[in-house]
């Protein structure tokens, strides 16, 4: 291999971008032109300030051109003819500048933030609303951690392709337009010479754009699966930390964050090789002007001050010639953040509400599954198939079935976190998708599996179902939930903080309050997703009376696979592999099927005698 052939496998592997991440996938790109059209609306109610912001930015350079000029006429018109009479005015002159200079700054510094930080708080309060308005699937398809990084960090560099950069480069075309004016007054022909250098700048930002783009989107790629990681380890610490896998988790995060180093190390060298390059643009660029300076001065055509201050407008005129094609590359590196959150606005809920939708107001609570099936998205196998049964108002209905039968998914198509793909849900009479979200969910109360508390005080957390509910009316529900005695005895009452999670409660005071919450809210649907399931048999005993209380008068589907929790109900669903295998009462069960037998006989207490078919 040839010298030239090695040093160029050296610049390749120097210049190389870090393989993608398989934690997270990439963003789609999309062009810049794109990217500017879909945020911009979002600077709306601030751009009379940007107006202001512009101009203050732009009144900058001007005073600073003022300054250098102040600098000839202390030279040419004070130092050499020895008039010292001048040094006051030209002294007072650079304290007025030099205090306006400073009033303005001030001025553009507290609207550019105030412009940006309202930006990012629309933006960001937009993203956040529009996630939390996706169905649930998104959700459980994504990883939490990237979403949350998108949040935060993408949302941020945002801003910086959108206000801070085209402000940015319009106070350079500013200082351009200033300091080209000066130097044409001054000499144009040495102007002209400078000014060749020019296209040297952008066509050296062009070739380092692609790589910067590159290495910018693996960033970011990169800080998306690092937060992924992160949550998900520390949100299962306990699960982590009892099978002793912090080696192999920490193995995980140091394999992201590598990957993040490497692409870092990748934009920063980059980086580090478009600087020189410009840098010896620049010097070549001032070499051939100081050349040509000194020949004026020497023949007389320049003064000793005005090649001076030529020389300084023209190190300041270079400056903003290299920051405007360097402008280029920071925005291809904003737009990577800018690609992860158009993609997140651009995913749409897969359930949504109809463009005229009907009255339900409170619904009286009778519940219909007609021939329903449902797949989850990229699953083959159905976790329903032609599912149908009917639910009185007030009545109960038990979904049994071992783990992966289907109850689950019943509860999710009841709250239309997804639609079916045959067949209708009805909820009086009404098929869901003929309903607003918001009616439907506020007929519905929910206790799920997985106890969800927020940290929050008792207080917030039982109130929780229904904001506006009254001190009496959240005492109540504590009492009829047996939590009243409980939360008494922690150190600040109903005022305690229960930590993230509710970690610092136990588990069956945490299911208390979801039940004081399905309490409080007092929907007249009921769901119960296994309510006892991770409770010990005290525990889960001690709820029973308020699970009683709670689904008293209301149209209740208990979802269990402990048939102890579900003889009363007035009709039991039994499910397998997504299919209606049997359905009656729990006597008129254990007396027809077999497998509802089986199943009892799992939880049925030793010794007593059970009726069933063999």
């Amino acid at each position: 291999m040839t010298r030239k052939h090695r040093l160029r496998s050296a610049l390749r592997r120097l210049l190389t971008v870090a393989e993608t991440s398989d934690v997270v996938a990439a963003a789609p790109p999309v062009p810049l032109q794109a990217i500017f059209r879909r945020f911009w609306p979002y600077t709306k109610g601030g751009r009379r300030w940007l107006v202001v912001l512009l101009a203050l930015v732009a009144v900058g350079p001007a005073i600073e051109a003022m300054e250098i000029w102040l600098f000839k006429i202390v030279i040419d018109d004070m130092l050499i003819p020895h008039r010292l009479d001048l040094f006051l005015p030209i002294a007072l002159a650079y304290v007025g500048l030099t205090l306006l200079s400073g009033v303005l700054g001030f001025a553009r510094r507290v609207i550019s933030t105030w412009v940006s930080e309202r930006f990012l708080l629309i933006l960001r309060s937009d993203v956040f609303r529009h996630i939390q308005g996706l169905s649930l699937g998104f959700f459980e398809r994504r990883r939490l951690g990237d979403v949350l990084s998108r949040v935060t960090g993408d949302v941020d560099a945002v801003e910086t392709f959108l206000l801070s950069g085209i402000v940015n480069a319009l106070g350079q075309v500013a200082r351009l337009g200033i300091y080209v004016g000066l130097l044409l007054v001054l000499r144009w022909e040495l102007t002209l010479v400078a000014l060749v250098a020019a296209p040297l700048f952008f066509l050296t930002a062009r070739r380092f754009a692609k790589l910067i783009r590159a290495a910018s989107r693996e960033r970011r790629q990169r800080s998306g699966s690092i937060s992924a990681v992160a949550e998900e380890t520390l949100g299962n610490i306990a699960l982590v930390q009892a099978y002793n896998r912090q080696g192999w988790e920490h193995a995980r995060f140091q394999r992201e964050s590598v990957g993040r180093y490497h692409a870092a190390m990748a934009s920063t060298r980059i980086g580090a090789l478009y600087g020189p390059a410009v840098d010896f643009v620049e010097l070549l660029g001032g070499l051939v002007v100081m050349g040509l300076g000194a020949w004026e001065l020497v023949h007389g055509r320049l003064t000793f001050g005005g090649l001076i201050v030529f020389l300084t407008l023209l190190s300041r005129l270079y400056g903003p010639i290299q920051s405007m094609s360097g402008l280029g590359n920071t925005f291809y590196a904003a737009s990577a953040a800018a690609e992860r959150i158009i993609e997140l606005l651009d995913q749409r809920p897969q359930v949504t509400d109809p463009v005229t939708p009907r009255s339900l107001g409170r619904a009286r609570g009778g519940i219909e599954f007609d021939d329903v099936t449902f797949r989850y998205p990229e699953v083959e196998a159905p976790a329903l198939a032609g599912v149908s049964f009917e639910v009185a108002p007030g009545a109960t209905l038990a979904l049994v079935g071992a783990s992966g039968a289907g109850k689950s998914t019943v509860a999710k198509l009841l709250l239309r976190f997804y639609d079916p793909d045959d067949g209708a849900v009805r909820l009086d009479g009404l098929d869901l998708r003929d309903l607003a979200l918001t009616d439907l969910r506020e007929n519905v109360a929910v206790v799920l599996q997985e106890t969800l508390v927020f940290h929050g005080t008792v207080r917030e957390n039982i109130a929780y179902g229904r904001p506006e509910a009254s001190e009496a009316e959240i005492l109540a529900a504590a009492r009829a939930a047996d939590a009243h005695e409980f939360i008494t005895r922690l150190p600040d009452g109903y005022d305690t903080l229960v930590g993230q999670r509710g970690r610092l409660l136990s588990g069956g005071q945490r299911q208390r309050l979801a039940i004081a919450r399905a309490m409080v809210r007092d929907a007249p649907v009921l769901i119960l997703d296994e309510p006892t399931t991770a409770l010990d048999a005290e525990s889960s005993q001690r709820i029973m009376g308020p699970l009683r209380l709670l689904m008293a008068d209301r149209t209740t589907i208990i979802i269990s696979h402990n048939l102890l929790t579900v003889r009363d109900a007035d009709q039991i669903v039994l499910l397998d592999q997504g299919r209606i295998v049997a359905h009656g009462t729990h006597t008129e069960l254990l007396l027809r099927s077999s497998v509802y037998a089986g199943l009892h006989r799992l939880h049925h207490p030793p010794g007593e005698s059970v009726e069933a078919v063999p």
